[in-house]
């Protein structure tokens, strides 16, 4: 494995994002008793909620500090990864090159630029929440969170401290009080008891920082004062945080995006209907004796009037397993609110799987189950009623869908055996674009170059990745036929083929057609079916979704 690492040169980097907005961002660390808390806390030692802010900015200062892949403090986040990744041979090998490598790798971001003024109607930029997965981080999926931000979306990625992430820092709120470690905490992928009782302490803890978050950015946008632990350690130059004040689309019902990969898809998925299917009188059903709920927002939380059937959900590599436990199947059971009687359907739901994860027939079938109108049924589709976009790019890993695949591409297609991770994520994002479209949400067009149109292809070395954004035009802004005929991507979307190496699934036919290879069985654990020969062999290859 050396000799891939050694054609790095010489530091391995981030393509720039094709949209036509320049991204900022900014990180946020704010102490949990300045929020109001929608349910109670699972652990008093959460003392704050932590994210990183993605969004469309003006031209930065010459002042702006570069933003590292690899946060503060780099040496101990390495060997965090070091100790998530396991030890082995190969492994060792690996990380005789990786610090040199990735103390110098930043994200193509501007720390503190301010926010660019929003030309959509309401004058107020869209707002997504992203969830990452085990092993991930708030930096660790900047480049599909950054490409949603350089079209117009401002993307909140909370850093989970529930022992998903290899490092999590807390910092002290109280004067001389040290920060606190959260180190990753491994767990077998066997169901057990054991097993479901620490997932649900996880979830537990990321449900109730999704909801802290979203408190956080109502704050923000409202122009309260925020106590910004990051800005009183490092002021920021161009900006803050009162720069977001009335510029963000968060306060309608249904307004917010939801977004995740992984254990972060599953984290969604369990958030919205905790919220959606709350203990309240219109739900006249009983809940079952055996339901535990994992979250419990009062009726009178804003995040309980936030999500409704209208609230765009997008399931990256949704792994199932932290969902079917037996305390939490009623829940299970229950659909995405989009399926509730006066919600649209699966118009607002996509799900993009990588073919690992296609491949591995167990969770596929269970992340149609997710995606239908009924999960507790066997009978998937309902007629009449239109079902989910369900996505897979071929030759894709599950590692395609985050960083790791953009920063080594050489590894990614001969350890992971995926082809163009970059291309892979520009389809994740089209898709993702498309579907916010689709449900009136104004982004940017996404560029005939992204769009893969020859002739734009051909003036891409004369005019650069910007040639192409029909002048950054945002699709909301005409009318539905215009922009079927001029910038919408609505090709991205086809059942058809007509996008190369894009498979369309649907929720009726099989799980894995005839003639797939490699298919695993349906019991397979997550090592055998998606990390096989992607990390690491042996005792070292262990939960890494």
């Amino acid at each position: 494995m050396a000799h891939l690492f050694s054609h790095l040169n010489p530091t391995p980097a981030f393509p720039p994002y094709t949209g036509p907005y320049r991204v900022g961002t900014v990180d946020v660390e704010i102490p949990a008793t300045d929020l109001p808390s929608p349910s109670p806390a699972p652990d008093p030692e959460l003392s704050t909620v932590h994210f990183r802010i993605f969004y469309p900015c003006e031209e930065p200062s010459k002042h702006t500090k570069k933003t590292y892949w690899i946060p503060e403090p780099q040496r101990e986040y390495l060997r965090a990864y070091a100790r998530f990744l396991g030890a082995g041979p190969s492994l060792s090998e690996v990380f005789s090159y990786l610090p040199r490598l990735l103390y110098h790798v930043t994200i193509p971001v501007f720390s503190n630029a301010r926010l660019l003024p929003a030309p959509t109607k309401t004058k107020r930029w869209p707002v997504m929440i992203f969830s990452h997965g085990l092993g991930g981080s708030r930096n660790a999926y900047s480049h599909i969170v950054g490409s949603l931000s350089s079209h117009g979306v401002v993307v909140v990625a909370p850093e989970h401290r529930d022992g998903s992430a290899p490092l999590a820092v807390i910092k002290g709120i109280k004067e001389g009080e040290k920060a606190r470690r959260v180190e990753y905490r491994s767990m077998s992928h066997t169901p057990s008891r054991e097993v479901e009782e620490g997932r649900n302490e996880q979830l537990r803890i990321r449900l109730w920082e999704l909801g802290l978050a979203h408190e956080a950015m109502l704050k923000i946008d409202r122009g309260d004062e925020v106590v910004n632990l990051f800005a009183q350690e490092k002021p920021s130059i161009d900006g803050d945080l009162s720069m977001f004040h009335s510029s963000l689309d968060i306060h309608e019902p249904g307004r917010i995006s939801w977004a995740g990969h992984s254990f972060g898809a599953a984290t969604i998925v369990q958030f919205v209907k905790s919220v959606f299917w709350r203990p309240q009188k219109h739900h006249s059903e009983a809940f079952s004796s055996d339901y535990q709920p994992l979250y419990t927002p009062s009726p009178e939380s804003h995040i309980v009037r936030q999500i409704t059937p209208e609230s765009p959900i997008s399931l990256l590599d949704l792994w199932t397993l932290p969902l079917r436990g037996d305390t939490t199947r009623w829940l299970w059971n229950k659909p995405l609110p989009s399926y509730a009687p006066s919600g649209p359907g699966g118009v607002n739901l996509l799900a993009i799987l990588s073919e690992a994860f296609f491949k591995w027939r167990g969770n596929l079938v269970q992340t149609k189950k997710v995606l239908s109108p009924d999960p507790s049924s066997e009978q998937l589709a309902s007629p009449g009623r239109p079902g989910p976009r369900i996505f897979y790019p071929v030759s894709s890993a599950h590692l395609s869908q985050s960083d790791f695949g953009i920063l080594f591409p050489r590894v990614t297609k001969m350890v992971f055996k995926a082809d163009d991770p970059e291309r892979t994520l520009r389809l994740n994002t089209r898709a993702i674009l498309e579907v916010l479209r689709e449900n009136g949400i104004e982004v940017a067009d996404t560029s005939r170059i992204d769009m893969e149109e020859e002739e734009h292809f051909a003036q891409k070395g004369q005019n650069g990745h910007m040639n192409g954004h029909m002048n950054g035009h945002l699709n909301g802004t005409r009318s539905k036929h215009e922009r079927h005929a001029a910038t919408q991507d609505w090709k991205i979307l086809a059942t058809d083929g007509t996008v190369k190496g894009w498979v369309s699934l649907n929720l009726s036919e099989d799980a894995v057609p005839n003639g797939t290879n490699d298919v695993t069985d349906a019991d397979a654990m997550p090592s055998e079916a998606v990390m096989k020969g992607e990390v690491m062999d042996g005792d070292s290859e262990k939960e890494r979704l």
